[in-house]
């Protein structure tokens, strides 16, 4: 069974990606220090070598045993290198204690660098640290506030070198815009869209994924700007008609503009209760018995009154609205709805989760 698709109009920056413009992960591992005795516990012994390797580094020797202090915390830092970055550029951080630390509240990251997945240093951070929790334990109680092991350095981290692999813009010819959703329906109207929009024939679509444009003369050393033209194109685009469930909680999400067929639908329940219920036998006076309680089983069936009823409507919506009028709960209309796909009266795609 094809689904439909309905039209809705959205820019083309919303739904798609320009090819080689991306954002870069970065990653890495330091120690925060100043804490009020919410650190690492003793029994963490990468934090205790950690700090003693940076100790040495600066200058001072010291050896495992002699450092005993809850105030530091190993943590891992990491970092989202947007596209277009250059050196000095400020990063965001996240800092996530990887030990057994209590609470990252009040400390502050150590210059720490951060790695690309080449195992190249990218950026390196440093700075105070914000948690938007607390942890406070006294008397053997204890009070938790949201999550205090996570928090992060506003602007703490600084790029240090080019980003690897960065598209050269200036010197491109063309460009390729990737859909988030591959569609050769939308692809071909994204290709239309801005060819129409550049007075020319420079847009085309490679495949049900890739739009190509080709840079115009005029545009020649202004790549830039053809960028933000192309990413403000608006396009009619194609909508796969879906119908999203999940049985576990009874969710069922759909475009209320999905198109059905006249169907009739029988609705009705059957409930079955089975309960034990307590009987005690008492014996009659001097006959030397004994006083038992039994357990019998009681079973209970209710069946609901089930009925057929004719549903017509034009867009799903409408269907939901009359059995919503049935009485029917979420799971049993996920249960109808799935039917009704089957029937061939609802031309949608059904995807569960």
């Amino acid at each position: 069974m094809l689904a439909i698709s309905v039209a809705f109009a959205a820019r083309v920056k919303d739904v798609t990606a320009l090819y080689g413009v991306r954002d870069n992960p970065l990653v890495g591992y330091g120690l925060v220090v100043g804490l009020n005795r919410t650190g690492d516990s003793a029994q963490n012994l990468a934090a205790v070598r950690a700090l003693g390797n940076r100790l040495q580094g600066l200058g001072m020797t010291m050896s495992d045993s002699e450092i005993k202090s809850r105030n530091v915390a190993m943590v891992m830092v990491t970092a989202r290198l947007p596209a277009g970055t250059r050196p000095g550029s400020p990063l965001d951080v996240s800092v996530s204690s990887a030990g057994d630390a209590r609470s990252l509240e009040g400390g502050v990251l150590l210059l720490t660098p951060l790695y690309s997945a080449n195992g190249m240093a990218i950026a390196e951070a440093q700075g105070s640290i914000l948690v938007g929790g607390y942890s406070v334990t006294a008397g053997g109680s204890s009070t938790v506030k949201n999550h205090p092991t996570v928090g992060i350095v506003p602007r703490g981290g600084l790029v240090e070198v080019e980003v690897p692999n960065a598209l050269n813009i200036q010197q491109a010819v063309s460009f390729d815009w990737v859909l988030d959703d591959p569609d050769f329906t939308n692809s071909s109207r994204i290709a239309l869209a801005v060819n129409h929009a550049l007075d020319g024939d420079f847009a085309s679509a490679i495949d049900g994924g890739t739009i190509r444009v080709r840079v115009p003369d005029t545009f020649l050393g202004r790549q830039a700007e053809l960028i933000a033209v192309v990413d403000a194109v608006t396009v009619d685009l194609d909508r796969v008609a879906r119908v999203v469930i999940s049985e576990r909680t009874g969710t069922v999400v759909m475009g209320a503009d999905i198109t059905v067929s006249p169907v009739a639908v029988a609705h009705g329940g059957l409930t079955i209760d089975v309960a034990p219920q307590t009987e005690v036998s008492q014996p009659g006076p001097f006959s030397n018995g004994q006083t038992v309680v039994t357990s019998q089983p009681m079973v209970h069936v209710d069946e609901a009154k089930g009925r057929i009823e004719m549903i017509e409507g034009v867009t799903v919506g409408d269907v939901v609205a009359a059995l919503n009028r049935m009485g029917v709960t979420p799971r049993d209309m996920i249960v109808i709805l799935q039917a009704m796909h089957s029937a061939g009266g609802l031309v949608a795609e059904i995807e569960s989760i």
